[in-house]
């Protein structure tokens, strides 16, 4: 067996199930769970009618570049949405089945183990970065999230012999869990370094099309455009409709980006296997090609965090984020009780599922930065969510008068 495979720690949400294992909830109370980022929102009818309509796709088999008009669709959002100038679909853009699976598979293309290969991580973090570098036999190293500076890390406290052994860094913004958006001058200090260090940037951009502010959170290809950096050089940025779109069963995203990357990439995905089906395909071209059903699934998420964020605030240290589906809330300020207990105790007594920060982060640097802290997804439909906001409420009064 692949002894890599050691290395790799259980799943979040496996650690959650053997949390409640022999809990018996209140009976009193209906399950809710805001534990798992999954969209719940309803899926736009016109994507279902283009899947449907286009299941002849299911006679062929798929290529892994996609078809010219899901490449093309996906070059101009791209140009759209972030201002880009005209993108080379051909070169640029690639398809995938979902931003997990070509975040994973893109460390087994730039990675050299020979090397003693660092992978830069975020922490808190999206578990996919930190077993796409164990698998690709190089180490992550993590940077903390900093509060102070609304939970973006703190690049600059990496060492140069740190930074001199980095090959890929992963980031995530709007991030999860934090909600936080790397400014221009983040984007800068971060083009910087690649140009110093020779190391690729991994753009994790799932969250992009959630946001609460008039301006939408700049991207990866946006930030580079407007500094200057023709072709991406060592940029690969991911996206997917999941969100966006609230069809997470597709798994439909794409890479996009410098193009010597993403062609290296191709050749290692030509044998990985993974290429889009074709009644996807069309469906995802739908789905790139509308703006209205994105604004109207935003305008849901806005007026949802408008209500719950108060309400929770009156018992939670916790604040509207800048952008995705999550609220990073602090427990401990109100209730002296760890993020692991506040979660279990919440389950038994409410029935309400929460995930513990300190399962998103690993200890770095002197302690864990997801340590007494909650993540609640607020996915499902604004009823579902007060109903649990309300619980939440009540289980943190009584924890505190007690």
């Amino acid at each position: 067996m692949n002894p890599l495979l050691d290395q790799l720690q259980p799943y979040p949400f496996e650690k959650l199930r053997q949390l409640f294992a022999g809990i018996a909830p209140n009976p009193q109370y209906q399950p809710i769970s805001l534990g798992i980022g999954e969209p719940k929102h309803p899926t736009p009818p016109f994507i279902q009618q283009a899947l449907a309509d286009n299941l002849a796709g299911l006679a062929s088999y798929p290529t892994t570049t996609g078809s010219d008009a899901l490449r093309a669709a996906i070059a101009r959002w791209l140009e759209r949405r972030y201002s880009l100038p005209i993108l080379d679909a051909a070169t640029q853009v690639l398809p995938v089945n979902g931003s997990r699976e070509a975040l994973f598979a893109l460390a087994q293309t730039v990675i050299d183990p020979s090397r003693n290969a660092l992978v830069l991580c975020p922490n808190p973090f999206y578990q996919i970065y930190e077993g796409a570098a164990y698998l690709a036999g190089a180490q992550p190293y993590f940077v903390n999230s900093d509060p102070l500076r609304n939970f973006a890390p703190d690049y600059s406290s990496v060492p140069a012999d740190v930074w001199a052994r980095v090959q890929l860094l992963y980031l995530c913004s709007p991030g999860n869990p934090t909600g936080a958006v790397l400014s221009l001058s983040d984007w800068q200090e971060l083009f910087e370094l690649s140009d110093r260090y020779g190391f690729v940037i991994a753009a994790d951009e799932c969250y992009s099309e959630i946001y609460f502010k008039q301006e939408a959170p700049l991207g990866a290809m946006e930030a580079a455009h407007k500094l200057g950096r023709s072709g991406y050089p060592r940029l690969i940025t991911f996206s997917s409709l999941s969100k966006r779109s609230n069809v997470p069963g597709m798994r439909s995203g794409f890479v996009a980006g410098d193009a010597e990357i993403l062609k290296k990439f191709t050749l290692y995905r030509t044998y990985h296997g993974s290429a889009m089906n074709p009644s996807v395909q069309a469906a995802s071209i739908a789905a790139w090609n509308d703006e209205t059903h994105v604004q109207e699934n935003r305008d849901k998420y806005i007026a949802k965090f408008a209500r719950i964020t108060p309400m929770l605030q009156e018992v939670l240290d916790v604040a509207l984020p800048d952008a995705g589906f999550y609220l990073w809330a602090r427990v401990d300020k109100t209730v002296p009780i760890s993020d692991i207990e506040y979660a279990k105790r919440l389950y038994a007594e409410y029935n309400v599922t929460v995930l513990p920060g300190s399962y998103l982060a690993r200890v770095a640097h002197g302690g864990n930065p997801g340590q007494n802290r909650i993540r609640m997804a607020l996915v499902a439909e604004v009823d579902e969510c007060l109903e649990a906001a309300r619980r939440i409420i009540d289980f943190t009064k009584n924890l505190s008068n007690t």
